[in-house]
């Protein structure tokens, strides 16, 4: 096993850093800088896996199903993050997308040694979780190996929710036990194995794509505006009364009272202008669109 994980693209020395240690600040930077360039470039080819994904996980939103990130260490922690993420910004419910990590919550911080060479755990997670085959789980592991996430892949598939892999290397083992493998390679780190580095930005930048593009997809966005936001703060307000600006091209103040007038919810405020209705009937055409604002407009 040891071997095995040598050969790994993500665990090989870089050429180009051999000699990090004897190189100034400002070569470093710029090698870094150079290396992270790379990073996109290796997500174009899976682009239509993406997309599969994409749609797998719509399909589970729309079905009430949840999306569970999986992983351990920099890879778990990632997910968490996406999918803390998702509420602010979507203003989704807490349990509609959850990261779990390898070790549990006190995984975030300090690690937890051996937690994720263990099949069974990942298992246990989603169990604990009681996964349901309207779910969709994405396993994530840089290396491509993780037993923590094969095991809570296999189990998501034996519950029938989908699955979904991503992993940093070619040939990755839990790519045979996802229904959609992604995988992206964006070669050896500026630090040999310091997986946080290119790999961590290529898990964060396809799971961006996963949870922003889903949430278009289900209504959480109108135009390009994340009119589900939250306002749970000064410059959420802000943002929000601006977003129906926007939206309707009313002024500034106009805006405000739309805002007032629609209980703070953005969806609302641009519906009872576009429409020319009351917050009232607003609410229901939102309702009957399922929250789709052109829906509700129709």
């Amino acid at each position: 096993m040891k071997s095995d994980i040598n050969q790994l693209t993500t665990e090989s020395r870089n050429p180009a850093s051999s000699h990090l240690d004897e190189m100034s600040i400002l070569a470093i930077t710029q090698l870094m800088n150079q290396e992270d360039a790379k990073v996109s470039q290796c997500i174009t080819s899976e682009l239509p896996k993406i997309a599969d994904a994409i749609a797998l996980i719509v399909t589970a939103f729309k079905a009430d199903g949840r999306l569970i990130y999986m992983g351990a260490g920099t890879s778990g922690r990632l997910g968490v993050l996406d999918a803390a993420e998702c509420v602010p910004t979507f203003g989704t419910d807490p349990e509609m997308v959850q990261g779990l990590i390898a070790g549990g919550p006190q995984a975030m911080t300090v690690a937890v040694e051996g937690a994720e060479d263990h099949p069974n755990l990942g298992a246990q997670d989603l169990k604990d979780l009681t996964l349901t085959a309207n779910d969709a789980v994405v396993g994530l592991a840089a290396s491509g190996r993780t037993p923590y996430v094969i095991g809570a892949l296999d189990y998501a598939q034996h519950i029938g929710a989908a699955t979904i892999s991503l992993a940093c290397n070619h040939h990755a083992q839990i790519s045979q036990h996802a229904q959609v493998a992604i995988e992206v390679a964006p070669g050896p780190e500026v630090l040999s194995g310091s997986t946080r580095l290119k790999a961590g930005t290529a898990e964060k930048m396809v799971l961006n794509m996963l949870s922003t593009i889903s949430m278009v997809k289900i209504g959480k966005v109108y135009h390009n505006l994340m009119v589900d936001v939250k306002p749970t703060n000064e410059k959420l307000v802000i943002r929000a009364k601006h977003m129906i600006e926007l939206a309707t091209g009313v002024s500034a103040d106009k805006a405000s009272e739309l805002f007032i007038a629609a209980h703070q919810n953005v969806k609302t405020a641009i519906v009872m202008n576009l429409a020319n209705v009351p917050a009232s009937n607003a609410e229901q055409r939102l309702r009957r669109a399922h929250g789709i604002v052109r829906d509700a407009l129709q």
